[in-house]
């Protein structure tokens, strides 16, 4: 068996955990800044749609700190208690995530159903829809950062987080709309309504968190496109003599891995079957960079 072309047990690393903490870290500032903003829209106004939307937010604190932390556990190296490196550290952030993102609509409905039976007035509603206006704004910039990051550098939990913070927008939206139809036709009960669907929508993308992170916990197989790479150096390194069989694939955090059998000729040398493998791995480390590859070597016409 060959092994895995990425760093080894007590290796020193370049990792690109500076640049991705630094994204939790706008993380964190932003939940702090639409904490703020939100509290103080909801101070103004009395609104229960705005109280929900503020949790959100704090929501979004916590899950921007866990996510800080996953990605600084999930950057260190390979080491003698965990030989495929610390990557899983990142589904614990999105299930976290999920999981708070529930206790947050758990309040969110408590109150709305307290606001519908007892109704308040709202007040200063132009300056407190301004001002939650503003927090959106700043939660779907930094939501579109992080989205795009945690694609290119594959990192589900910058995704998560920013996905959860572009919901928040929506979010936001809808509440600023409920809000204004209070104003505009003084039914009360329509704020705590709003509350209420605002929610609803946050234990959806609750759920989908955790059940994202519960599926890659159980060690899934790598994304179509992923594995339509390898099938390709396979199928170009294929010949009447070489075989490839039994490809299995999964991921853990950024790190991918594949393995297979080599199957070839039973006169081969051990050499001229080991510089075959090196060959194919090296071929699919460049395709897919971050992937161990591991790969067992079997003369042909084995059952």
């Amino acid at each position: 068996m060959k092994k895995i072309p990425f760093p080894q047990v007590g290796e020193e690393v370049q990792s690109s955990a500076p640049r991705l903490t630094g994204y939790a870290w706008l993380s964190i500032a932003a939940a702090l800044v639409t904490i703020a903003l939100k509290f103080g829209a909801y101070v103004l106004t009395g609104s229960v749609g705005l109280l929900s939307d503020a949790a959100e937010s704090l929501v979004n604190l916590v899950a921007a700190v866990v996510a800080l932390i996953a990605l600084k556990v999930a950057a260190r190296p390979p080491d003698e208690g965990h030989h495929y490196g610390h990557g899983k550290a990142e589904y614990f952030s999105a299930g976290i995530e999920g999981l708070m993102i529930f206790v947050a609509a758990a309040v969110i409905l408590v109150s709305s159903v307290q606001r519908f039976l007892h109704p308040v007035a709202l007040e200063s509603v132009g300056l407190g829809l301004a001002i939650s206006t503003v927090a959106s704004a700043v939660n779907g910039a930094v939501g579109l950062l992080l989205v795009r990051a945690g694609r290119a550098h594959r990192s589900v939990t910058l995704t998560a987080d920013g996905k959860h913070l572009l919901t928040d927008v929506w979010t936001s939206v809808g509440v600023i709309i409920g809000v204004l139809l209070v104003a505009l036709t003084g039914w009360e009960r329509l704020d705590p309504v709003v509350a209420a669907i605002v929610g609803v929508n946050i234990l959806v993308t609750g759920f989908r968190l955790v059940s994202q992170s519960v599926t890659a916990l159980l060690d899934a197989a790598l994304p179509a496109d992923d594995v339509a790479q390898v099938t390709t150096v396979l199928d170009q390194m294929r010949t009447p003599d070489v075989d490839f069989v039994e490809l299995r694939t999964r991921a853990s955090g950024r790190d991918r891995f594949v393995s297979f059998t080599v199957l070839v000729p039973g006169e081969w040398t051990v050499q001229r079957g080991h510089d075959l493998a090196d060959a194919v791995e090296e071929a699919i480390a460049k395709a897919l960079p971050d992937t161990g590859v591991q790969t067992h070597l079997e003369p042909r016409g084995t059952p």
